[in-house]
């Protein structure tokens, strides 16, 4: 029996090839699929800003038949992810709270060691390489990613300078943020099931400007690695309606300790500046606990007599 692609799939096969106007709709239906598979044809183009027969097109090129077959397999989609908790229920309805802890925990050390098995050595070498040599350093990473790009960002920082969190819900504003990117920098792209068109987009842009574009992102058939140099591959998964995210956080930890121990001083450096400035300025004096032995000291004072 021949497999049959869900439009996600046929979407990704294709999107290289598509022309502006069929990648316009690719984008409005990833982020809109719950809309757009009530829509018509008509409807669709009307927001995207193509024709109808723009929409019908792309349905076809992309392997239906006609745009009725598209809109049948965008709604039987819909209804499958709808029974995502129905499925949970089965699977887990009768298990104890200890069961469904060791169940999902296993579960993502198996998706660890996938990714153990399948992560790309010298991907991950060049990935570092660009991140440590890059004038400026992007980040992105929206939905369930946004944490992921958070947490790189947050480190990152510690380690080098110029490093840019492109946080924003808006294209225009995605643009305005990467609009001096070029050949000297570094874009790292967090994109897992259902991906992020945005965050396609944006990839597309800085690999345009000639810049070095990392992913960290699902599988071989993503379409993030379309503009990339180099693909970090960690396996993810739902684990009923949440996203697993846990192996792609440890290739993360990963990147950052490999940056620590190719620029040791420079990390150094760059923390004791930041440890002078949190006591210079008592940052964390407000919001930590201090111990004296083994009693909590609240409320420190921002100065001691001597």
């Amino acid at each position: 029996m021949e497999f049959k692609k869900d439009f996600i799939t046929r979407i990704n096969e294709n999107f290289a090839r598509m022309s502006k106007g069929q990648k316009a709709i690719a984008s409005y239906i990833y982020d809109n699929f719950e809309q757009a598979a009530f829509m018509t044809a008509a409807k669709i183009g009307k927001e995207v800003g193509v024709s109808e027969s723009t929409v019908v097109r792309f349905a076809t090129f992309i392997g239906y038949e006609g745009y009725p077959e598209f809109q049948r397999d965008l709604e039987a989609f819909i209804q499958d992810k709808l029974s995502a908790v129905s499925r949970v229920d089965v699977r887990y309805g009768r298990s104890s709270q200890s069961d469904i802890l060791n169940s999902v925990l296993g579960s993502d050390i198996e998706k660890i060691q996938h990714t153990i098995e399948n992560l790309d050595p010298v991907a991950f070498e060049t990935a570092v390489d660009f991140m440590l040599n890059a004038k400026h350093v992007y980040i992105m990473g929206l939905r369930s990613c946004e944490p992921l790009a958070r947490f790189l960002h947050f480190y990152l920082n510690m380690i080098r300078p110029d490093v840019i969190l492109i946080d924003t819900t808006s294209v225009t504003e995605t643009f305005e943020q990467m609009i001096r990117i070029s050949d000297e920098d570094c874009m790292v792209g967090i994109s897992f099931p259902r991906y992020s068109m945005r965050t396609l987009k944006a990839l597309e842009f800085a690999n345009d400007r000639n810049a070095n574009v990392v992913t960290i992102t699902d599988s071989v058939y993503s379409p993030m690695n379309l503009y990339s140099a180099c693909n970090l591959l960690a396996r993810s998964d739902m684990v009923s309606i949440v996203d697993s995210l846990v192996a792609p956080l440890s290739v993360i930890n990963a990147l950052v300790v490999a940056l620590v121990l190719k620029a040791p001083d420079a990390t150094r450096e760059n923390l004791k500046e930041l440890e002078f400035a949190w006591n210079n300025y008592q940052v964390y004096l407000n919001d930590e606990i201090n111990f004296i032995g083994d009693e909590p000291m609240l409320n420190v004072p921002l100065w001691r007599q001597e």
